[in-house]
């Protein structure tokens, strides 16, 4: 375990078995427990930092203070050939996307596409570990989800109405890596707010204003201000549409409704999630279609570039080539965000990670 001014480096397997070890600790079963861990620690393996370990504390104190269901009996409440619901009982979101995008791969082998949706699940990580699973199936993965507080008002207004509502979609690829967009409908996700103020780090002008108008920078300072949407009024309209199909749709929580899970450790959720899986094999030859993005991708990386651009990436690229890095150099994990897993640890009465 290697490490340097401002963090630590620790493998991918000793994430997994740490997490795993405070959920069990925290009462969820053991394949749960493992299934959770490894959601997590192949979020922080792609540099989702802002979704990975540093969750696991927040995860813990709504187990232990009852808003999160250990035992959940996840369900599929409304089933058609092409669709369905999945009521997750209030379990840990990755158990409940996990099933809802496993079902939707099964449907789409026989439909050529099928939509499911989840109610009453949790904060699920990234977009990108759900939009990513079909791939391993030739399909595409398309994933929306509410996101898990308030944080964006109605263009022009100052309530907190809307949240980052993120959508994330994955498109195999032949020899290229996949090409795998996740992005929030804010010009950052909240994730890589909390993420900045655990590492003590200013954020970029842009991210966020306070009621003012005035750029807010200090992510301490947070709830003074509300996050930027993507493309002005239409990244409002996206956040919108987006949580329309992920929560009301699916009778989940939006809007009003949405509990703020960073302040509120007890009222359960009710997190909306949808997952659309299409089969590649329904719309024409599977390897043709992978040629065509490959060829696409080298036309794109092969464009002429802007002065002073060194490459040109491709969604989801750099994500892939950290998770080789980092299964070679170990994945990095802030010293802030280490003390406070050290101190989890203690409470808990399992091995520190570092």
């Amino acid at each position: 375990m290697g490490v340097d001014n401002n963090s630590i480096s620790v493998s991918l397997e000793k994430l997994e078995r740490f997490i795993a070890a405070a959920l069990r600790r925290a009462g969820l079963p053991e394949a749960d427990a493992a299934t959770v861990a490894g959601l997590m620690a192949q979020a922080d393996l792609q540099g989702s930092d802002g979704h990975g370990i540093i969750r696991l504390p927040q995860y813990i104190r709504r187990i232990r203070s009852g808003g999160i269901n250990v035992r959940p009996d996840i369900r599929v409440v409304a089933d058609m050939p092409g669709m369905a619901i999945v009521d997750g009982d209030n379990g840990m979101g990755h158990l409940v996307v996990s099933r809802a995008t496993e079902l939707a791969i099964d449907k789409a082998r026989t439909q050529g596409a099928a939509w499911v949706g989840t109610r009453r699940s949790n904060h699920a990580g990234p977009a990108s570990l759900y939009s990513a699973m079909p791939l391993r199936h030739d399909m595409v993965g398309i994933y929306f989800a509410v996101g898990n507080a308030n944080h964006l008002p109605p263009w022009g207004g100052t309530d907190m109405l809307l949240s980052t509502n993120p959508i994330s979609v994955g498109v195999p690829a032949g020899d290229e890596p996949p090409v795998v967009l996740d992005m929030a409908t804010t010009v950052a996700a909240y994730g890589k707010v909390k993420a900045k103020a655990k590492r003590g780090e200013m954020m970029p002008e842009g991210w966020m204003i306070d009621r003012e108008g005035r750029p807010l920078l200090d992510p301490t300072r947070s709830d003074e201000g509300f996050l930027m949407p993507i493309g002005g009024h239409k990244g409002y309209g996206l956040a919108l549409i987006v949580g329309l199909l992920a929560g009301t749709l699916n009778g989940a929580a939006m809007g009003r409704d949405v509990v703020d899970f960073n302040k509120d450790h007890v009222t359960p959720t009710n997190t909306g999630q949808a997952m659309l899986v299409l089969n590649l094999a329904a719309f024409g030859p599977v390897g043709g279609f992978k040629e065509a993005v490959d060829r696409l991708v080298g036309d794109l990386r092969g464009s002429a570039r802007m002065p002073g651009t060194d490459r040109i990436w491709i969604p989801g690229e750099q994500s892939h080539a950290r998770r080789q890095r980092y299964r070679e150099t170990g994945i990095p994990v802030s010293r802030g965000v280490a003390a406070e897993l050290d101190q989890l640890a203690r409470e808990l009465e399992i091995p520190p990670l570092a």
